[in-house]
């Protein structure tokens, strides 16, 4: 599949920056989706259902050597799935949810083109560290993080001071799980290495 462009459904930075770096010819197009998922769905389940959900408002429109990518992130908490703070307070809340103990960061991912359709998910463990209310409330203030799932970023300061390690993808908790996106483009999509 020559002169392949990705077509990102997602008007998140972090996930354009991301997929600009697999150096393969890439659009954003948004469409605004409402993001609801029946309440019985496994929490697991959930980011390939909304990957989903996104891809579907996009189908229609795709051209022959086009590749839909849509994706959802969330965290899960002890089976309860961690979304995006609807306040700066449930933000601080949510952090100190969050504070010394694991949880899980997954993405689902959605990738179609005229002939073909994949959808899977990336589960990444993150271990933080004991949070102090100042350190949450210093966060929380300047960096704002509320369209983020689990009010963090860990590219940002609250990464660097609370997360003590992570099992599985890095890429992933920023949103995209780059290195099984690229090698499903590959399998599935016939995708090449990228030419100087």
């Amino acid at each position: 599949m020559d002169k392949t462009t990705i077509v990102l459904g997602s008007k998140s930075p972090r996930r354009q920056a991301l997929v600009k770096e697999l150096g393969i010819p890439t659009e954003v197009r948004v469409i605004e989706v409402e993001e609801i998922y029946p309440k019985d769905l496994d929490p697991e389940k959930v980011p390939v259902y909304l990957a989903e959900l996104k891809a579907q408002a996009h189908l229609s429109k795709l051209k022959e050597n086009e590749i839909l990518l849509t994706s959802d992130t969330i965290v899960l908490l002890e089976n309860e799935v961690i979304g995006k703070p609807k306040s700066i307070e449930e933000a601080k809340q949510l952090l100190a949810k969050l504070s010394g103990k694991s949880h899980t960061v997954i993405t689902g991912v959605y990738l179609a083109s005229k002939s073909k359709k994949v959808k899977f998910s990336s589960h990444t463990k993150v271990h933080f560290s004991t949070l102090s209310e100042e350190e949450i409330a210093y966060y929380v203030d300047k960096f704002q993080p509320m369209d983020k799932a689990g009010s963090y970023a860990i590219q940002e300061w609250i990464g660097y001071i609370g997360v003590q390690k992570i099992e599985g993808c890095y890429y992933n908790v920023m949103g995209l799980p780059l290195h099984d996106v690229y090698q499903h483009l590959k399998s599935d999509f016939d995708i090449k290495t990228p030419k100087n």
